[in-house]
């Protein structure tokens, strides 16, 4: 007895689920049929608990067929000619649409059968509302809260660091879909599902890497559970903070666990634009104490580099602060307008949007330029899931 013993503690020992153990014990003591066959009982529940409770089928690193199956799923979001010569998913199939809301926001929720669910987010529309997402571009704190009505308010953390900060619009648009989204998660999780995608395309891409933070905050703070697993894809995104926002996903991300795919002749990842002052850089920095050091100078070089210090820093912090007008102040009131009791956050004093997570570029070669040539009637001809479907095919790298 004691050599099968042994060899069903290393057996549960490497399956994690050693707690069988002593129900093996029990059951050698008592049982009239045998150690044999109490053995191979044992040895199937074992199995069984692993296949149901430990099993999870999303791996790290860019998966160029998942990536290949998620558009093909989001390219469904639109009518026939969206999606026009796009073949249905084969992995990934539609479970649930949410309705409208916020600035024109929707998302719906995929599975497969090797037991994933898809998270994915709409992209901008033609509604107008769905544009003032996008032009509703001033900063905000990356930890905070919204005033979505005078009963709804959205608390969140994106970023530990008070420099982080993120793109009011998209930010705006993840409060309306959160609590929808979260549902959805706890009875999947409920369910038996662990592992999540969460998926967007342009705008839908925005507003996937500020969920993405948001989500793992929460499973930091315990509203969901450790054992659930975030895989991002953003595709074709716009940059949705500044530096210290991304510095933290990129942290949190890792190893594989979130990408833009890009295409290197799409403009909409170039957005919005960005503006970096000499505010924007970290505390130590020689920046800092210009003034200073220019005050300590001789009478004429103390007025000459005055002049100079002050050229070259006060046009870009006068763009930024009219950036925030124009883009934060003034488009805030048409926010109003849809929803009265919205309340604008405190802007962060800053437009230096950068690019963030892990880049897959899709690089356009002569047989693509042939088949998407450039048109300045058509500007989003290189931003269509039909350019990026035809680019990833081309690509050697993943799985």
């Amino acid at each position: 007895m004691a050599h099968w013993a042994n060899l069903f503690c290393i057996y549960t020992k490497n399956s994690e689920v050693g707690i069988i153990l002593p129900i093996f014990v029990i059951a050698i003591r008592y049982n009239p049929f045998g150690v044999k066959k109490v053995l191979a009982i044992l040895l199937t529940l074992t199995g069984l608990a692993c296949s149901f409770s430990f099993a999870q089928s999303l791996k790290a690193g860019f998966d160029k067929v998942e990536y290949t199956e998620l558009l093909k799923a989001y390219s469904r979001w639109g009518d026939s000619i969206f999606y026009r010569g796009i073949d249905e998913s084969t992995r990934f199939k539609q479970r649930y649409r949410s309705p409208v809301v916020g600035l024109d926001n929707s998302w719906e929720l995929y599975s497969s059968e090797d037991g994933v669910a898809v998270i994915s987010i709409r992209g901008t529309t033609a509604n107008a509302t769905s544009w003032l997402a996008n032009f509703y571009a001033a900063m905000v704190p990356a930890t905070g809260e919204i005033q979505l009505s005078d009963s709804v308010r959205f608390h969140y953390k994106l970023a530990k660091d008070p420099k982080a900060a993120v793109h009011v619009g998209w930010l705006v648009a993840t409060a309306f879909l959160a609590d929808d989204i979260l549902a959805k998660i706890d009875s999947s999780f409920a369910s038996g599902t662990r592992d999540f995608i969460i998926m967007g395309h342009s705008q839908g891409g925005a507003i996937a890497y500020l969920l993405t933070s948001h989500l793992r905050h929460l499973v930091e703070t315990g509203r969901l559970s450790d054992s659930i697993r975030f895989k991002t894809y953003c595709s074709a995104a716009p940059k949705p903070g500044n530096l210290y926002y991304a510095y933290e996903l990129e942290s949190q991300t890792a190893g594989g666990w979130c990408f833009n795919v890009v295409n290197a002749a799409d403009w909409v990842p170039e957005t919005p634009i960005s503006i970096q002052t000499v505010g924007d850089f970290n505390a130590t920095n020689p920046f800092a104490n210009a003034g200073a050091a220019i005050s300590k100078q001789r009478l004429p070089q103390r007025v000459f580099l005055k002049h100079l210090y002050g050229q070259l820093t006060k046009h870009t912090r006068r763009a930024q602060k009219r950036y925030e007008k124009y883009l934060g102040d003034m488009t805030s009131k048409y926010v109003r307008k849809q929803y009265p009791q919205f309340k604008a956050p405190s802007y962060y004093p800053s437009n230096n949007y950068t690019r963030a997570g892990s880049f897959v570029i899709l690089m356009p070669d002569e047989a693509y330029f042939q088949k998407f040539p450039d048109n300045q009637k058509e500007v989003f001809v290189h931003h269509s899931i039909q350019a990026y479907l035809d680019l990833t095919g081309k690509l050697s790298c993943g799985k």
